[in-house]
């Protein structure tokens, strides 16, 4: 991924509580913001989501979007943009690194969209996007506890 933007926080839990809720789609629209749907339109030999359809309303960016997953254990999981309407690229992962009391949970994103958008602002758009999001996991997983 090039041009990507990066970001970490701590979540009180093992690595495999956190996939558990990464991997958990259906629950997106509730801690993720501006997911507005997501479903697993198919699925890897191990069980895991392969494609997921996502519906986003995420002021300015609106879309209807498919992502392919890509697992790896309790360790990380990667995606990049199969189709879209508004975005050209999405690829991104989440990395899990087991701490003593805690998993360090590693952000990466890159994002383009269709229309013309000065990298400054793609990059501050991804960073918006991490943190959200990072901060929407560290809070369903600890309430799950």
């Amino acid at each position: 991924m090039a041009d990507q933007t990066t970001s970490s926080i701590g979540i009180s839990a093992s690595p495999a509580q956190v996939m558990t809720v990464i991997a958990d789609f259906a629950s997106y629209p509730t801690w993720a913001t501006g997911v507005k749907e997501a479903e697993v339109i198919a699925v890897a030999d191990d069980g895991r989501a392969d494609r997921v359809r996502f519906v986003l309303d995420a002021s300015p960016i609106k879309d209807e979007y498919t992502l392919a997953y890509t697992w790896d254990d309790d360790r990380s999981v990667t995606w990049t943009l199969v189709s879209a309407r508004v975005l050209t690229a999405l690829d991104g992962a989440y990395v899990l690194a087991a701490g003593r009391d805690d998993t360090e949970v590693t952000y990466r994103l890159s994002v383009d969209v269709a229309m013309p958008m000065i990298g400054l602002l793609k990059r501050k758009a991804e960073k918006v996007i991490i943190d959200a999001a990072l901060k929407g996991l560290k809070n369903r997983v600890e309430s799950l506890g």
